[in-house]
């Protein structure tokens, strides 16, 4: 096996024309260069130089050798600015997996503040629902991943998880209901409703169900919708009352009414999902900050 130092050593020799003078270069006593290429001679079952003079000249297995040590040269150079861009942050990819109600609200302001701050990053956005996206963060596919998860959730192996909000549930009612006046209502106020359903089966209507069942109810869903703004349709043609969160509001239809929700208060736990064993790279860094300012802008 080549040896890629001594071939760098050969190179200074056939560049400088002489023992004595790639000695001097590199920092080393001419019996020490002329080790090296006796070394290399053998690895390489091959004579690599010939007397010329004063000096020394490459043979043709000397000369592919400084060919080849050149070009390796020249590669370990860019690998090592390709280290530099990486660990400063002006180059590298960071894959994000969300999910579709956070898009707008979370997502989309974080990243053009990643970009803003490490344009040179590549950014990967996939949305995962209904897929769970913990496996791709496990292994390697995915940097970061948000996700619903309670509080009291037991811990996932090689997962950390980083809190970025309490999103709480606000009541959304037809304009013209008795209640869409009240500036605040007590959850059980709503137990006698027709209902419209705004979530599909996971952690976030777990927090619905469990925030009813603490009120003394369970909600009797007459529509359902998986689509927060088709929700408001509903609500807003009548149809029932329902609770959405307030990153998935958006744009409130005009004929609704969103109240906020107490005793209790309905919250689903955001949180930013991390390879536990992962470095944070300066874009990982960068993009959990980000996440983190805009789902808590006021730090609390």
């Amino acid at each position: 096996m080549l040896d890629v130092r001594r071939m760098h050593v050969l190179r200074a020799v056939v560049a400088s024309g002489s023992v004595s003078a790639a000695a001097r270069e590199l920092g080393y006593t001419p019996s020490a260069v002329s080790q090296q290429l006796a070394v290399l001679e053998r690895e390489a079952g091959a004579q690599l130089l010939e007397r010329s003079g004063r000096g020394v000249r490459p043979t043709e297995a000397g000369r592919l050798l400084s060919r080849y040590a050149a070009v390796i040269g020249e590669q370990l150079a860019e690998a090592q600015a390709g280290l530099d861009d990486l660990r400063a942050g002006r180059a590298g990819r960071v894959a994000l997996r969300y999910f579709a109600t956070v898009g707008a609200s979370l997502v989309a302001p974080a990243v053009a503040t990643l970009r803003r701050e490490l344009p040179g990053v590549r950014v990967e956005l996939r949305l995962t629902d209904p897929e769970d996206p913990l496996p791709q963060v496990r292994d390697g596919r995915a940097d970061v991943a948000l996700v619903v998860r309670a509080a009291d959730a037991p811990p996932v192996d090689g997962i950390r998880f980083v809190h970025l909000r309490d999103d709480a549930y606000r009541a959304v009612l037809p304009a013209g209901h008795r209640l869409a006046d009240r500036r605040v209502l007590k959850l059980a106020e709503l137990a006698d409703e027709p209902w419209v359903g705004s979530e599909g089966p996971g952690p976030c209507r777990d927090a619905v169900l469990a925030a009813c069942a603490a009120a003394g109810f369970a909600p009797r869903v007459a529509v359902q919708s998986e689509d927060y703004p088709t929700a408001q349709g509903f609500v807003a043609a009548g149809l029932g009352v329902s609770l959405l969160p307030e990153t998935g509001l958006g744009g409130v239809h005009p004929a609704v009414r969103v109240r906020p929700v107490r005793d209790p208060r309905p919250v689903r736990v955001i949180w930013a999902a991390l390879r536990e064993c992962a470095p944070t790279t300066p874009a990982v860094h960068t993009l959990l900050s980000a996440l983190r300012a805009v789902a808590d802008p006021h730090g609390g």
